[in-house]
């Protein structure tokens, strides 16, 4: 025996595109099964720490998950004067949760999500992106169906925030990513309310369901502003997009920006602030250039599907 051989590696293979992905190394994995609804793996990576992967993708991970979820949710919330109930639209680890209730003025945060098995498992394994929040006074966690939930609720909302996994063709979320649950957002939100929505990959190479996703919001709203942050678990820039009848983030200085983080939230943030507000929204040329020409507007009858 050779006993300086290198230990044997084993490696998880994201795949990004038909022709591209990454490879991480994994020391374990923690948790692999199935709900009634998707594949469910917990993997502990070398370079990322512990990661949430679904059919096959990942999710989020313990290193960098602020960066994606203090992006996701924080532009709206700082641009709605009084955000006293929210709701999340999936959000199955807990951590967008956990930032909204970082908000001061929060009342009720009501979390929809339809897959009971990953709420369950990501406290398990990962209770770090929670951190709590489950047990918070003002959580609502409901199991169901968002889309069905927000159709059929006579309630509404002052920030609704969407934080669904990727549209894929056989998942559970393609239909909450078309015109008519953007529409139904719409009549959920209290007057002056306002919607964040994760807008998938918005690299220089895949931006088509990016735009797609934005041209197709701009038809339930007034004000649509995209923007991106780089999260480094997923190789790529990553798109949001905020939307409402009267807010507009996208507007904001970065002192004003600052001003309303100390005045509205309980913590100081990791990643996102005044500076970080302007760089998301200020969008390179040719990303703004597919998003005015884009033409595809999803639908129930014509739904997005991405690899």
């Amino acid at each position: 025996m050779n006993d300086n051989l290198p230990p044997k590696r084993t490696w998880f293979y994201d795949a990004l595109t038909p022709d591209l992905g990454i490879a991480h190394r994994v020391d374990d994995f923690l948790y692999s099964g199935r709900s009634d609804y998707q594949g469910i793996e917990i993997i502990r990576t070398r370079s990322f720490g512990t990661c949430l992967v679904l059919d096959g993708k990942i999710q989020s991970s313990e290193a960098d998950e602020f960066i994606y979820h203090e992006a996701l949710v924080h532009p709206a919330m700082i641009a709605h004067p009084q955000p006293r109930k929210v709701l999340i639209a999936g959000g199955g680890e807990g951590a967008t949760l956990r930032e909204i209730l970082r908000h001061h003025s929060v009342e009720q945060a009501t979390m929809v999500d339809l897959d009971e098995q990953v709420v369950a498992i990501c406290r398990q394994f990962l209770p770090s992106f929670s951190d709590g929040a489950f047990q918070d006074p003002r959580t609502e966690f409901i199991v169901g169906d968002a889309r069905r939930f927000v159709e059929d609720s006579p309630r509404t909302f002052d920030v609704i925030v969407i934080d669904l996994p990727d549209p894929l063709e056989v998942g559970p979320a393609q239909l909450l990513y078309t015109c008519e649950f953007y529409s139904a957002a719409r009549n959920r939100l209290a007057p002056g309310g306002i919607i964040s929505v994760q807008t998938e990959s918005s690299r220089w190479y895949d931006l088509d369901a990016f735009v797609a996703i934005v041209r197709t919001i701009r038809e339930a709203f007034r004000f649509v502003a995209p923007y991106q942050v780089h999260v480094p678990s997923f190789s790529s820039l990553w798109g949001f997009v905020t939307a409402s009848d009267s807010l507009r983030p996208e507007t904001l200085s970065v002192g004003e920006v600052d001003r309303r983080i100390a005045q509205k939230l309980r913590r100081e943030l990791r990643s996102y602030d005044g500076t970080s507000h302007r760089s998301m929204f200020s969008l390179p040329k040719h990303i703004r250039t597919a998003v005015d020409n884009a033409e595809t507007i999803i639908t129930d009858n014509s739904p997005l599907s991405v690899y």
